[in-house]
Parts: C-alpha cells; sequence; structure tokens
C-alpha cells in the first residue's frame, strides 16, 4: 500500500501509479521564474512543483523536475508525513482562496482545476492512515519503487555517481523508518492481510538472493560501468542495503505476520469503509459509492460477453465464454513458447501501432519505446505491462517493461491488448502528447491520475481495434477478454473491500471472467487486496471517454471527426475526469465544425 499524497509517478504503468510518500515544510526557498508575472494559480503552482521537487526527490528524479536532489530519498518518517499534510494544507486553503472569475478558459484554469482536486482527493484519503500499514505492498512498495528509482538514477559523470552513492546509502534509513511506522500502525489498530505479507515475504526472499551486481538495486552500477563506482556501489547493496531488507523481513516473519489480520478487506480496518469511498476517488477522479462500483461491473460483464460469443465459437468451437476462456488460457496452442516470442509480438505490435496513429490522432508522438521484460523478483506479482516515461532530456528512452514470466503457461491473448495500453495509443501517447502541451504549466504534463491515464489506456485499447491494430480473433478476443478483466476487477474490488467477499470467491470470479493464467490470477487478486480502489479506475475513466465520445458523435453527426476528439481529449496534459467532462461538453457545445490539430 502506497501513502499516497501526489500524483507524481515513477512511472505511468498498466499497474498504475507509483506514488511516493512525501513529507516537506513550508514554501520552497525558491521557485521557478518561468515569467515576470504569474496569475495567483501559476505562483502556486510553481511554488508546489518546487516544494515536490525537494520534499519528494524519488518523484523529482523520475519526474525530471527542476532543483531535484538525486543523492536523497523522501523523509518517510512520522513527523515528516505531519510536516508534509500541514504543507499541503496551506495550498488548499491558497487554492480555494484564488477568484474563480480571473482564471478564464484556458491553461490557468486547468491549472487550477487539476491541482486543486490533486490536494483535496490527497487531504480526503488521509482517513486511511495508509502509512501505517503499507507492508511494502506487494505492487508498489518501497521494494518496488525503490528498484524502480534504481533503474531512472542519473549516472555517467563523477557528480552523478557521487550522488547514486548517496542515495543508496539513504536507501537503509528509509526501509528502517518503514519498520517503526508498521509498529505505530499495529498499536493504533492497522495492519495488512496476512496473504498479501506472506506475498511480499517471498518477494524480499527474491531479492536477496541476487548477488550485488545482479541486484535490482544496483540498476546504476549495471548502465555506468566505471569499475571504481561499480565496486563501490556493489558493496553498499551487499553491506549496507540487503541487511536492512533482511531486516525488514525478519520483522514481517517474526513480528508482523503473527499480528496481522486475517480479514482481506479495507473494511477490517478503523474507518475501512470510509477509506475505500475515498481512495476509489483517489484514483478515478470521481467519487462513485461502492456498491455502483459493483454494479457497474457487473453490467459491463453482461455487455461484453454478447461481443465475445461470436469469437469464442470461432476460436472454440463454444459460444459459452467462461469455457472459451478457460481454454485460450490452458490449451498449449494458444501459448507461447519462449520469452523472446512474447517480446518479438509486443515489438511488431508496438510497430504497427505507431505507424497507424496519423490515422486517429492529429497530435501524436514517434518517439520509440524500448521493450524490457519485468525484474524476475517482480514477474509473479501478476501485472502483464508497465510504461516508464523519458525524462524530458531523453537522456534515456521510454521503457514498457513486460510480463515474460513462465512463457508455455502465457496465453498468447493478450499480448497485444497491453501492448497498445501502454505504448500506442496507450500510455506512451497520452504521455508524450502531455510532455508536448507546452501551452500547459509544467505540474499538468507530469501529474498524473489513474481514472485519466488508466481509463485512456482502456480506452486506447478499443481504439486500436477500431483501426484494425489487431492481429486476429485471437487477439480481439484477448482484447474484449481484457476489457471484461477491467469490469471484473470492480466487482472483486469492491467486492472484497466492502461486501466480505473472499480469497478463494475472488480468484475463481477472476478467473471466469479473464483469460489470465492460475498464477496472475493469484496476482492480480493480491493485488487487489493490497491496493483497495485502484482497479475500478480503469473502467470508470473509459466509460467516461467514451460517453463523451457519443456525445460529441450526436452533435457532429456525419462531421464527427475522431482525430479531433482524441486532440481534446489528450491536448490538454493529464486533467481530472470532472475537468475533463467540463472542457469536453463545452468544445462540443461551442464548436461548429471540429478539425484536428494535425501537425
Amino acid at each position: 500500500m502506497h501513502r499516497s499524497t501526489t500524483g507524481f509517478a515513477i512511472a505511468l504503468a498498466g499497474v498504475c501509479s507509483l506514488i511516493f510518500p512525501g513529507v516537506g515544510g513550508g514554501a520552497p526557498s525558491t521557485t521557478p521564474a518561468a515569467q515576470d508575472v504569474r496569475s495567483p494559480t501559476v505562483a502556486i503552482a510553481d511554488a508546489y512543483l518546487a516544494t515536490v521537487a525537494r520534499e519528494f526527490p524519488e518523484a523529482g528524479t523520475a519526474n525530471d523536475l527542476p532543483g531535484t536532489d538525486h543523492g536523497a530519498l523522501s523523509d518517510n518518517t512520522t513527523a515528516g508525513i505531519a510536516r508534509w499534510r500541514a504543507y499541503e494544507d496551506s495550498v488548499l486553503q491558497q487554492l480555494r482562496a484564488v477568484d474563480s472569475r480571473s482564471l478564464g478558459t484556458g491553461a490557468d484554469r486547468v491549472l487550477h482545476g487539476v491541482l486543486l482536486d490533486q490536494v483535496e482527493r490527497d487531504v480526503g484519503v488521509r482517513v486511511c492512515r495508509l502509512e501505517l500499514w503499507g507492508v511494502a505492498s506487494y505492487v508498489n512498495g518501497w521494494q518496488a519503487s525503490l528498484t524502480d528509482l534504481a533503474r531512472v538514477q542519473p549516472a555517467g559523470t563523477d557528480e552523478l555517481r557521487a550522488l547514486a552513492l548517496q542515495r543508496a546509502r539513504a536507501i537503509p534509513r528509509y526501509i528502517d523508518n518503514e519498520v517503526v511506522l508498521l509498529q505505530q500502525g499495529l498499536r493504533a489498530g492497522y495492519s495488512s492481510p496476512k496473504v498479501i505479507v506472506r506475498e511480499v515475504i517471498s518477494q524480499l526472499d527474491s531479492l536477496l538472493a541476487a548477488t550485488p551486481a545482479q541486484s535490482p538495486f544496483s540498476a546504476p552500477a549495471q548502465k555506468d560501468t566505471t569499475p571504481a563506482f561499480q565496486s563501490a556501489y556493489h558493496a553498499i547493496v551487499r553491506d549496507e542495503i540487503n541487511p536492512a531488507v533482511r531486516r525488514y523481513r525478519t520483522f514481517l516473519q517474526e513480528k508482523y505476520l503473527p499480528a496481522a489480520r486475517e480479514e482481506i478487506g479495507v473494511a477490517a480496518n478503523p474507518d475501512g469503509r470510509a477509506c475505500y469511498d475515498a481512495v476509489v476517488r483517489q484514483f478515478s477522479t470521481v467519487p462513485m459509492a461502492a456498491d455502483d462500483v459493483y454494479a457497474t461491473g457487473q453490467l459491463q460483464i453482461q455487455r461484453l460477453d454478447a461481443e465475445m460469443r461470436p469469437l469464442a465459437l470461432r476460436l472454440t468451437g463454444t459460444e459459452d465464454v467462461t469455457r472459451a476462456m478457460r481454454m485460450i488460457v490452458s490449451d498449449p496452442r494458444f501459448m507461447f513458447r519462449t520469452e523472446a516470442e512474447i517480446i518479438a509480438t509486443a515489438q511488431a505490435a508496438q510497430d504497427r501501432a505507431s505507424a497507424a496513429m496519423p490515422r486517429a490522432f492529429g497530435l501524436h508522438t514517434t518517439v520509440p519505446v524500448q521493450i524490457q521484460p519485468y525484474p524476475e523478483f517482480r514477474a509473479k506479482a501478476g501485472a502483464p505491462g508497465q510504461y516508464q516515461p523519458p525524462p524530458d532530456d531523453d537522456s534515456r528512452p521510454p521503457i514498457h517493461l513486460l510480463n515474460t514470466w513462465d512463457p508455455t503457461h502465457k496465453s498468447r491473448a493478450g499480448t497485444e491488448s497491453t501492448t497498445f495500453h501502454e505504448t500506442w495509443p496507450g500510455h506512451h501517447q497520452q504521455g508524450m502528447v502531455a510532455r508536448g502541451a507546452k501551452a500547459q504549466h509544467k505540474l499538468v504534463q507530469v501529474l498524473y491520475n489513474s481514472g485519466f491515464g488508466e481509463g485512456w489506456a482502456l480506452y486506447a485499447e478499443r481504439v486500436a481495434d477500431e483501426v484494425g491494430l489487431y492481429s486476429g480473433d485471437l487477439d480481439r478476443f484477448g482484447y474484449l477478454a481484457s476489457a471484461k478483466f477491467r469490469a471484473a476487477r470492480m466487482v472483486i474490488d469492491a467486492g472484497i473491500h466492502t461486501r466480505g467477499m473472499g480469497y478463494t470467491e475472488a480468484q475463481q470470479f477472476l478467473s471466469d471472467q479473464g483469460t489470465l493464467s492460475p498464477a496472475e490470477v493469484r496476482g492480480e487478486v493480491n493485488r487487489y487486496i493490497s491496493w483497495p480502489g485502484q482497479a475500478p479506475s480503469y473502467m470508470i475513466g473509459n466509460l467516461e471517454i467514451l460517453r463523451l465520445r457519443d456525445a460529441a458523435k450526436a452533435k457532429f453527426g456525419p462531421q464527427f471527426d475522431l482525430r479531433a476528439f482524441h486532440d481534446e481529449v489528450l491536448g490538454r496534459g493529464s486533467v481530472t475526469l470532472p475537468l475533463l467532462r467540463e472542457l469536453v461538453e463545452e468544445w462540443i457545445a461551442g464548436a461548429a465544425a471540429p478539425a484536428s490539430h494535425a501537425r
């Protein structure tokens, strides 16, 4: 469980954002001097961005924020978290004091709406006390976020190598602070479920099994081959980082696991129902009651079943979608054979998608994406893929992390849809267009919310179908199964956290509704348990974008321009769903003849 305090991410992923627990206090010592005369909103945003860069150095490195200390980690102590929240409260007061009449209709309005909503959601999720029961979340705890950070750690010069070593030496303190927070949580009645604690212990065992040179923590020394740097870095991993990981692992095994809760739903924690409502809004940006989350998921499953039946019949000889899915995840003729085959399939899909973008987008990116397999210790977590954006200086490429674990038991059906989700027209397309939105403040370019980001990426899987990118029936079935899988997530997430759905029941339900292998099903259910409220955001955002598209089609009729609509949705950066609705509806009402921003 991450302790979400900002929408800054180390990765924009199929598993959504990896968000750091920032701290800090007061206003920044300096603010960017981007313009001589700034609006009140821009001044607030400049200060906020500078504060994040200083107090969230992990996110600063990942998002290439000016003023970032690449040798530091955030202060994840109770006092540090409290200081950050005090600063956050002051930002909220400043934003609410801005006269809405001064915002106009352009970039200032977008900036104010995005930042106000972000801070309001961050304040709202405090009810969860996430910092007290994180247990290095199965999906995005420190064992994932700090090794992801290692991948993007700058090196290559004497100064950067020194900073990398400095940051590596800070990791043990960070891990030890996590133990202190968990101890405080147990005393206050908060804990993580035993099933997740056991999984994290297994992850840590895999992490510790690697040699210092092979450890994911050693990524900076794997790309900077300076002998003295490599030797020093490997020594830190061996003598400082790994012992801290072992201390954390021993604490989990001996102290935390016996006290952890048996119940898998967040409702078992204090204020658990209020927490669930808060995290649903945190991730999707719209309030949605747990019962509505559950019902929407059920309705979408029924709709998608009807669309999948003809494909199921052609592929497997049965119209029973559940039976067809079980065949597609078990029959050897539908399986991959090697990791190389998985990567080749993804690369071919990515190449087709890149070439097809001008047909559906005026604003689009041509920057290539590098495909890399997940590190082995994370592959079993079950996430199909993840996107890591490039820094502004393009010193490293954008990366598509692809799950290639156990290829002979991995169905071919889902790889193309995962690729379109993570690269074009999904996260890569959305993120790079946002980065190119020069009229928008840097904050709007880099802030991320799952409702818009993951909603767009799921919608992108559909766009890929509409422009003919899927190779055949199996891959189209996989795309529809992917959408059905996101609908099933809504049912399971709300079911686990508010309706008492059990572990076995959740696994069986997901197995019946998707094309995942048993290992992937287990990984996904563990994800929902350790990350409440995130999984529904995909379908919530997708449905909102489709609703807006239908409204545009109804208004423009034969003159509807898909490229213009997509440019309108993506062209302002990563906005919230309520703001997107407001802006697109205004565009629909005011536009006489839409035209895309082709270039």
